[in-house]
């Protein structure tokens, strides 16, 4: 097996999708027997200052010619291009989505990112996706060919059966950055229109903008929710665990996901869904398992919690087929098995490579 690098900035650690998945993805390559080096990078990216990006550039100019580097997305669809061309490595891009498609940025700002990510996936060797949502998109937007596209779903470990009684009033559980791709301001008015119904809820995830934070803590209080919905942050991995074995339902009023594995999760856990029929939730939410609603649609969005939070049988009936959705699911060791086709195969065409004079 040929050596390889796995760049990501910041810390591997932080319990977000993406770096959940490529932290588990890069345990599960060295698990198998590859010599993946992790290259941690300045934490700036997407946004990062003149001083990360040079740095960066520095680290990735410094991999051997014949030592494959995955790059993270965020990290690949902001760099400037010079930098990439600077490498003497085969780039494998793992792009969870274009960049440009976030939420709430400025104009400017999309157009900036749509362009530059495009001019990047020219000098790429190959490029991963955790969805076939992505590859569609990274195919008709950016005109990258199929056969250089390679979809890695995410893998999930199997949680402990373990069943506690159930909480009184039922939990309603919402996994996802605070921040505005999330819709956790559709959320919260999907709730105060069911504030007739006995529940509970709770929001797990970091700030990611702090003005976004601060107004969903306000709308909360101003919708009268303050004593049944709680902004939980970051919490550990164990504490997450357990939440989503406490849950009644899982929510997540978002307005686009790449993937979206605290779908896998709520599965695993087989929890019934309510979220929204955007990017590539259709693909991972499955029919029976989930209640899928159009996007800032709090009025959709009320009407399938109170259908699932009123009907038992529903509820029973969503709850197995997300079971059994879950449990059909791959384990990291399927995802590593397809990334390392990916090195192998980049790896054989640029094993000639030598560093240019």
């Amino acid at each position: 097996m040929i050596p390889a690098a796995f760049a990501i900035p910041g810390d591997i650690a932080q319990l977000t999708g993406g770096f959940l998945y490529e932290r588990q993805l890069l345990e599960a390559l060295q698990s198998s027997g590859r010599a993946v080096r992790h290259l941690q990078l300045p934490a700036g990216f997407p946004d990062a200052s003149a001083e990360e990006t040079a740095r960066a550039a520095a680290i990735l100019a410094g991999v051997p010619a014949n030592t494959p580097v995955i790059l993270d997305g965020l990290v690949f669809g902001a760099i400037d291009p010079a930098a990439l061309r600077a490498m003497r490595a085969p780039i494998i891009a793992m792009l969870h989505h274009p960049l440009g498609l976030e939420t709430g940025l400025l104009p400017a700002r999309s157009r900036h990112l749509l362009a530059r990510e495009a001019e990047n996936l020219t000098l790429a060797a190959h490029v991963v996706v955790p969805s076939p949502h992505t590859a569609q998109i990274l195919q008709a937007d950016f005109g990258v060919a199929p056969n250089r596209i390679t979809i890695a779903l995410p893998g999930f470990a199997r949680p402990a059966r373990i069943a506690p009684p159930p909480l009184h009033p039922p939990l309603i559980l919402s996994v996802g950055l605070l921040a505005a791709r999330k819709g956790h301001d559709v959320l919260l008015q999907a709730l105060s229109q069911i504030t007739d119904l006995d529940w509970q809820a709770e929001i797990v995830g970091k700030a990611h903008d702090p003005e976004i934070a601060a107004a969903l803590s306000a709308q909360r209080d101003a919708l009268g929710l303050a004593d049944r919905v709680r902004f939980c942050g970051a919490v550990s991995r164990v504490d997450l665990q357990s939440r989503y074995r406490a849950a009644h339902i899982f929510a997540l009023a978002t307005r686009y996901e790449g993937y979206g594995m605290v779908f896998g999760e709520a599965m695993l856990h087989g929890l019934p869904i309510v979220t929204c029929r955007t990017g590539a939730v259709p693909d991972t939410v499955p029919e029976g398992a989930g209640l899928l609603v159009p996007t800032d649609a709090p009025e959709a969005f009320a009407q399938a919690l109170r259908s699932v939070l009123s009907d038992a049988a529903r509820h029973r009936a969503m709850s197995r087929a997300s079971a059994a959705a879950g449990a059909r699911l791959p384990t990291w060791d399927d995802t590593a098995a397809v990334m390392g086709r990916v090195l192998d195969a980049v790896g054989a065409e640029h094993k000639d490579r030598r560093p240019s004079s």
